[in-house]
């Protein structure tokens, strides 16, 4: 589903996405829908651009700390005109790879992608089965090639947010026999990593 449009960059992969919200779209995303560590697409209908992770969130309220003047009594209903939800919900995603297309079986070229996204494309969420091809190579075999870019551009939970993505990748059951093994030996170097940086 939609979630929303890219606003702003940081750097080269790693974008802002504003989230649509109930004043301007009837369908608009509900709060389960972009949790951390969502997978994304952000592409429009003539080109497929980027996928991205979700690794951070802000909220934005033009309200907090006003300090401006106030009424000293109920405002009259009939000259006080309706007031705007200004309210925003930003999404800082990190692009890791693209999804290409080879004899009509789509798969993933993962790490930094060589394009700049324009900004206001369309950011929506990814069905499994578009996760599942982002983790195909061309050869149509399972690859985490964008393991240490995460780690270091995923913010300041990347350990956090690349545990989660690896767990979520071997709860799908998307991958079997030694490719399975091979994200769970991952999954559990990680875990075994956090615990001794934690224990210094």
């Amino acid at each position: 589903m939609r979630l929303g449009k890219v606003v702003k960059s940081n750097s080269h992969c790693d974008y802002v996405v504003q989230l649509d919200d109930e004043m301007d779209f009837i369908d608009a995303p509900k709060a389960d829908d972009y949790g951390f560590g969502t997978f994304v697409k952000l592409e429009t209908e003539e080109r497929h651009w980027a996928i991205g992770i979700v690794y951070n969130s802000q909220l934005l309220n033009p309200m907090f700390m006003n300090m401006g003047p106030r009424l000293s009594s109920e405002p009259d209903p009939l000259f006080t005109p309706d007031l705007i939800n200004e309210t925003r919900t930003l999404l800082w995603t990190v692009l890791v790879g693209c999804l290409d297309q080879h004899n009509g079986e789509f798969y993933g070229v993962q790490g930094i992608p060589r394009v700049v996204v324009p900004v206001n494309t369309p950011v929506a969420t990814m069905t499994p089965a578009e996760i599942h091809q982002f983790h195909l190579n061309q050869e149509r075999r399972s690859q985490f090639c964008y393991y240490s870019h995460l780690l270091h551009c995923g913010g300041t939970f990347s350990t956090q947010l690349t545990h989660q993505v690896l767990q979520e990748l071997i709860e799908s059951k998307l991958f079997r026999d030694a490719e399975e093994r091979a994200l769970i030996v991952l999954c559990k170097e990680l875990s075994w990593k956090n615990t001794m940086g934690a224990m210094r």
